[in-house]
């Protein structure tokens, strides 16, 4: 007979056991929740706050010059000329207004609508993250005649006050704010800034602000690096750089207008390329995954140029509409705009959730593109020639998978080489794209078949970034993944690409760790980030991290490395012999190996692959990826120091 009884233990659950995380020590215990997470991303949001704060002061018309430092050691100082952060007593808290900035979550000059009418630190999270996160940190304030002074370890104010205030480091005529860090290593994995990373997020801000000088030093190297950033034709300076190495079809177009208190500001370039690349911005913050002004400026733009498609007769009265992935083949954009109360979904602001966005964002753009289309009808002729192209190719896309579907009833997969798994609940199952048919045998016994799917690719799958769209679409490779994923292909390529009928929670690229392995991540990253980007800006691909060796010691247990910086740090710790088997690729692992290393949840090691900055990533893309050889040289020997193997 079963006993069904509750089993009484000495333990109590009292009031006393209700842990109550004070000031910042929420922070500290879950940081992912507050800055994404505690990789290079994460790292690089600490900067990034302090600087929006800075730009705030610029927003508000106070500021128009920001120094940011890398200083040895990776500290880093942030320095503007704005009004400087309050240091009068706060009413409510009673203590310095720049000490509540620094010490509470949700403080800040944003909410009440007196301080700033538009700014990008929302939540009023920014400072006091950034200060919870760090070993220390500095802030000298000039204002008001002086330059106090306040300093913290770990979240934890140093200084004492007098009478109340913080002390005066000496007299100043400047006003302004300076910060002074050091990320924390016990939060962080690794805290060295990428310059290359910093500087392009720097470029991308003061092209946002015309007004703004940045200045960015490095001065961690034996040559310190100085670069100073003023782009005063703003946006369009922006999209002239994006477009730098493309066949342009015509000037960039600009307009900025306002409605319901919303500042639009937008401008656009076609390129004779069968890609899309629209950037959104609110209150100068990269939205990676969109948003509402985004909707707004794409629904409005598709309706007025398919109204113009029927006006000039391009579009009979017969033929359907082009699609919106149609009228925005070959087009790059950049829309920004200043809204005094936005939404974001998170904290990391990757998306813009304002529906009052969307209505002015339609309005500005309705009104403004008529009145340049009106007057410029060579171009809007350039435009809907894209349109057509794109339409084309389209439909013939679509007659190839009607003909797919009908000829495969039973199976994703146009050629068989997909080993399915039984579950259709797409948020459990994960596909593993694995290199070579002996790997891929290995995985297929080694997999949970419930919930993981194996799929082998042969060889070395095509570079897109070289490649016309026609290769593209014929390559059987490529093909049997869009198959097997589900969701269509990129817009502007044939079917809209639908991230919601995406098949699986987890696309794993599974390849060797070694230089072919690492080919092939590439050339499988560069496949998706130009044709299918939602999947990684949604965070649906990762990369299998397999191990390199394993070491078997006379006496303790057996261990996995997964380069050669483990080994040596294994060969220095372990005292004793130990038998070292080293793994050429995947196929050489048995099923047992496989699973325990690179396919268990409990075990493996998952790369998230994750993208924050939207200029850098589609120039290096295309640098790394594209046909010209002296940039791609020169970008190795530039980085290469900086080059780490990131697990």
């Amino acid at each position: 007979m079963e006993n069904n009884e509750i089993t009484q233990t000495n333990e109590e659950y009292g009031a006393s056991d209700i842990q109550v995380l004070e000031g910042l020590e929420a922070v500290r215990k879950r940081p992912g929740m507050y800055i994404g997470s505690t990789g290079p991303r994460g790292l690089h949001h600490l900067v990034y706050e302090i600087v929006d704060n800075a730009i705030d002061e610029a927003l508000a018309g106070y500021c128009d010059k920001i120094d940011v430092r890398i200083l040895p050691g990776d500290i880093i100082v942030v320095e503007d000329n704005g009004r400087g952060i309050p240091v009068g007593i706060q009413p409510k808290m009673g203590i310095p207004a720049v000490t509540v900035v620094f010490t509470v979550l949700h403080a800040g000059g944003k909410f009440g609508g007196g301080g700033y009418k538009v700014s990008g630190g929302l939540h009023g999270v920014g400072s006091s993250v950034v200060n919870a996160l760090s070993t220390y940190l500095d802030i000298k304030v000039s204002r008001e005649g002086y330059i106090h002074h306040d300093h913290y370890e770990r979240g934890i104010p140093t200084i004492e006050l007098e009478d109340g205030l913080l002390p005066k480091l000496g007299r100043t005529r400047a006003t302004g704010t300076l910060v002074n860090f050091l990320p924390d290593p016990e939060i962080f994995e690794k805290t060295r800034f990428s310059a290359t990373e910093v500087k392009s997020r720097l470029h991308e801000t003061a092209y946002l602000n015309p007004e703004l000088t940045i200045v960015f030093e490095d001065k961690r190297g034996d040559e310190p690096e100085s670069m100073t950033f003023h782009e005063p034709e703003g946006i369009v300076g922006f999209i002239k750089d994006l477009n730098k190495k493309c066949e342009i079809l015509h000037e960039p177009v600009y307009f900025k207008g306002e409605s319901e208190g919303i500042t639009v500001e937008v401008a656009f370039q076609y390129i004779n390329e069968f890609r899309e690349n629209v950037l959104g911005f609110c209150n100068n913050i990269y939205n990676a995954e969109g948003g509402t002004h985004l909707t707004g400026f794409k629904t409005t733009f598709t309706s007025v140029m398919n109204n113009y498609a029927r006006e000039l007769g391009v579009l009979k009265e017969k033929d359907p509409n082009f699609t919106g992935a149609d009228i925005r083949n070959g087009m790059t954009a950049v829309v920004s705009i200043k809204h005094p109360s936005p939404r974001f979904e998170g904290q990391t602001k990757t998306k813009l959730d304002n529906p009052d966005a969307a209505k002015a964002t339609g309005k500005v753009t309705g009104d403004e593109i008529v009145l340049y289309f009106d007057r410029n009808v060579e171009t809007l002729k350039k435009v809907l020639s894209c349109a057509e192209k794109a339409a084309k190719i389209r439909k013939t896309e679509e007659k190839a998978k009607t003909n797919l579907l009908t000829k495969q009833k039973y199976s994703f997969d146009s050629n068989g080489k997909l080993a399915n798994c039984e579950s259709r609940d797409a948020k459990k199952c994960e596909i593993f794209i694995v290199e070579g048919d002996s790997a891929g045998g290995s995985a297929k016994t080694a997999r949970n078949r419930n919930y993981q799917a194996i799929l082998p690719i042969r060889g070395k799958i095509l570079n897109v970034e070289k490649a016309s769209i026609d290769k593209v679409l014929a390559n059987a490779e490529i093909k049997t993944m869009i198959n097997a994923f589900g969701c269509g292909f990129s817009e502007g390529y044939g079917n809209d690409f639908d991230i919601t009928k995406l098949r699986y929670d987890k696309i794993i690229i599974m390849a060797d760790a070694d230089v072919d392995g690492a080919h092939i991540s590439t050339l499988l990253l560069t496949l998706f980030y130009r044709f299918m980007p939602e999947l990684i800006y949604e965070g649906h691909v990762y990369i299998a991290m397999p191990p390199l060796y394993k070491v078997m010691p006379k006496k303790g247990e057996e261990e996995y490395l997964y380069d050669d910086k483990a080994l040596e740090k294994y060969r220095r710790t372990h005292d004793g012999g130990f038998t070292l088997q080293r793994y050429k690729g995947l196929g050489e692992m048995d099923a047992d190996q496989l699973w325990e290393t690179t396919l268990n949840p409990e075990t493996r090691i998952l790369k998230l692959v994750e993208i924050e900055d939207a200029r850098m990533a589609s120039g290096v893309t295309e640098m790394l990826m594209g046909t010209e050889v002296p940039p791609r040289r020169a970008f190795i020997y530039e980085n290469a120091t900086e080059a780490e193997l990131d697990i």
